[in-house]
């Protein structure tokens, strides 16, 4: 956990242009967009993807990233975006550091840290 991109972020070690933080989840614009507005968002406390979280943790981030896609879908004036989790390397999610990602006009939730 102590070389996982995701934490130091949380912790501030690597920079990152914040959309939103509260006591559970963060959430940043990401540096390789795939479109205006891709943002990433995780959760505070480290988890290898989302099918690792309890179904508590896993609705409140859910929670979270339907707030952020509506901002984010009114930021951009997108006219739809997309929500999507990779968990596991057939599903798309990279390395550690990469996670499992929520994906809207790129609000990603990446998890997977």
């Amino acid at each position: 956990m102590n070389d996982c991109l995701f934490c130091k972020i949380v912790k501030g070690e690597i920079p990152s242009y914040k959309v939103y933080e509260d006591d559970e989840v963060y959430s940043f614009l990401s540096i390789g967009p795939a479109n205006l507005g891709h943002t990433l968002v995780i959760p505070k406390k480290h988890s290898e993807n989302a099918l690792s979280m309890s179904p508590d943790e896993f609705s409140e981030l859910s929670k979270r990233i339907n707030t952020i896609a509506k901002g984010v879908k009114s930021g951009t004036s997108a006219d739809g975006i997309n929500i999507s989790f990779n968990n596991g390397e057939a599903a798309g999610q990279e390395e550690e550091a990469d996670g499992p990602r929520q994906e809207a006009r790129a609000v990603r939730a990446g998890l997977g840290h």
